[in-house]
């Protein structure tokens, strides 16, 4: 074997790249080489010797980042088709009484259906935030996903035996950095109308303590702004960062109606924002306004939010939508072109969630790429790659995923998830529950 000859174990051959390491730019006939579960090479087709145990042929495939989704709730997908077409109050009263019978073997089957979703239309990092996460930690750990999990945390004192808080801290010493490194743990307060100020303090000591970042819904609706407004006489954004909550990195999740103050805020303390247009569409919350943000230089990601008020965890919905709706929004058609969703999926992913060994296809970065298949009908002609992506495209054109350097998924098949057998178990439990 020559001395300039990579060993690796997977070489992706001769595909369209789009790399998102220097933009949204798709270059033709690209070649990737993976060792172990970090990217090895990137280049062109045939200019380094490769010796690989496996050669994946990626003609008519784009060779890209994994997407990445920012918020969702795995264990809520058994809602899916629940209380459709309710506001966001009337929804969640609708399913809080449904949530109570959900047992941690039922969580976990339906993050198992939840992360197949995922995997199945491109996503191989997801940010979740429910509760019996024990059993979401261990499908991810089963599925090989990577994941971002927090313990929703609702309370009304100061009371670090609360037993969210104390389920939310063994949650992190169980299994932050676990399953191989693809776990992260964060805190997850749900909001400012289910947090009294004494319950966040208390948030924010276990943070304190742990070292645990903070995933937190803001401002999702008006009367969640109204209600703060009446009770503490400021805005959400501006409450948590008296409270000192945004001083620690912080994913905030919708951040619908916020104003140019909260906005100033969301820039100066660096909070990664994320995106659920689906949802907000879906629950009438109205519609965040995103290139605002992005023009003010906030980090922004997408994300799905959960299955039962999306209705499916598909992020190349999310990525079309996203770019459609706030040119209608925004009466402009310049408006979050393809390139800058495409880069909110996957960078700008890695940045809000903290993690910047994934979002791009570069040397060294974790190995956690999709190909797609570009040779359907919708495609033609191959001419814009990338907006065809956005505008053409779905997860349903996802041929092969691979995180963490595994193929998860070959040639649409899914290679650690029973499929049938998921699906069985979470009809059974859908039919007990409801």
């Amino acid at each position: 074997m020559a001395e300039d000859t990579i060993k690796a174990d997977i070489l992706i051959k001769n595909g369209y790249l789009l790399s998102m390491n220097k933009g949204p730019k798709v270059i033709k006939h690209c070649d990737v080489a993976i060792k172990g579960n970090r990217i090895a090479m990137v280049g062109p087709t045939g200019q380094g010797q490769v010796d690989a145990s496996r050669v994946i042929d990626a003609k008519y495939k784009v060779i890209m980042p994994g997407l990445i989704n920012c918020h969702t709730h795995c264990g809520m997908t058994i809602f899916r088709g629940v209380a459709n077409d309710l506001p966001l109050m009337d929804w969640l009263q609708t399913l809080w009484p449904l949530e109570d019978k959900l047992t941690q073997e039922m969580v976990y089957w339906i993050s198992l259906l939840s992360i197949a979703e995922m995997i199945k239309s491109g996503t191989t990092t997801f940010a979740d935030m429910y509760f019996h996460m024990d059993a979401t930690a261990r499908a991810v750990e089963d599925s090989g996903i990577r994941a971002v999990l927090a313990r929703g945390l609702q309370g009304a004192g100061y009371d670090m035996q609360d037993i969210r808080i104390r389920e939310n801290r063994e949650l992190y010493d169980k299994w932050h950095g676990g399953a191989g490194g693809r776990i992260k743990v964060m805190a997850g307060p749900h909001a400012v109308y289910t947090c009294s100020e004494e319950y966040i303090k208390a948030v924010l000591d276990l943070v304190d303590k742990t070292g645990m970042e903070i995933h937190i819904h803001v401002s999702e609706t008006q009367d969640e702004v109204r209600q703060c407004k009446n009770t503490t006489g400021m805005t959400p954004v501006a409450y948590l960062n008296k409270l000192g909550l945004l001083d620690r990195p912080v994913v905030a999740a919708h951040c619908v109606h916020v104003t140019r103050e909260d906005m100033e805020i969301l820039r100066e303390k660096d909070v990664g924002v994320v995106y659920n247009p689906s949802s907000n569409c879906k629950l009438a919350s109205g519609f965040a306004p995103v290139v605002d943000m992005q023009r003010l230089g906030i980090t922004i990601g997408l994300g799905t939010d959960g299955a039962s008020s999306n209705n499916n965890l598909d992020m190349f919905r999310e990525i079309r939508l996203a770019s459609l709706i706030n040119k209608a929004v925004y009466k402009d058609a310049t408006a979050l072109p393809a390139g800058t969703v495409l880069s909110m999926a996957t960078l700008g992913g890695s940045q809000v969630l903290n993690w910047p060994d994934i979002g791009t296809v570069e040397q060294g970065k974790l190995a956690d790429i999709i190909l797609i298949d570009i040779d359907g009908l919708h495609f033609y002609p191959l001419s814009d790659i990338k907006t065809h992506l956005v505008y053409s495209g779905g997860g349903r054109d996802v041929s092969t995923v691979i995180i963490d350097g595994q193929v998860v998924m070959d040639n649409g098949v899914l290679s650690t998830i029973d499929e049938e057998e998921v699906k069985h178990r979470v009809q059974k439990y859908f039919k007990a529950i409801v």
